[in-house]
């Protein structure tokens, strides 16, 4: 989609990447991401935690492999730099955009058409 990704800091807590547009990562915009891998639903509390690292000309980015609460979503949608993506909206963008997926990463998820 067009962002470079690194691992933000060992000792930042409920941040695990940070996504940037240029090559040293000081163009904005600049997306802080956390990652959750439980199956469980995510709180807006959760969310709360993560958006709090982010500054006001940054954007959060929540994804998570379970659901989120109401409350979380609701949460998320009162903020214009914040955004959720759920299990099934996480499968959605890997198809979506598939096909741009270096080659290594098609290797890890391979995928094959069905007509």
């Amino acid at each position: 989609m067009g962002y470079r990704a690194r691992l933000a800091r060992t000792n930042e807590p409920n941040v695990d990447l940070i996504a940037h547009k240029d090559e040293l990562g000081f163009e904005p915009p600049i997306i802080k991401v956390q990652v959750k891998s439980s199956p469980g639903k995510i709180s807006d509390r959760d969310v709360s935690a993560m958006y709090s690292k982010v500054s006001q000309q940054e954007y959060g980015l929540l994804i998570a492999l379970g659901e989120f609460t109401k409350d979380a979503w609701q949460f998320a949608m009162s903020k214009s730099n914040l955004r959720l993506i759920d299990g099934e909206g996480l499968v959605d963008l890997i198809l979506e955009h598939y096909d741009d997926f270096d080659p290594r990463y098609k290797g890890i998820i391979p995928i094959k058409k069905v007509y």
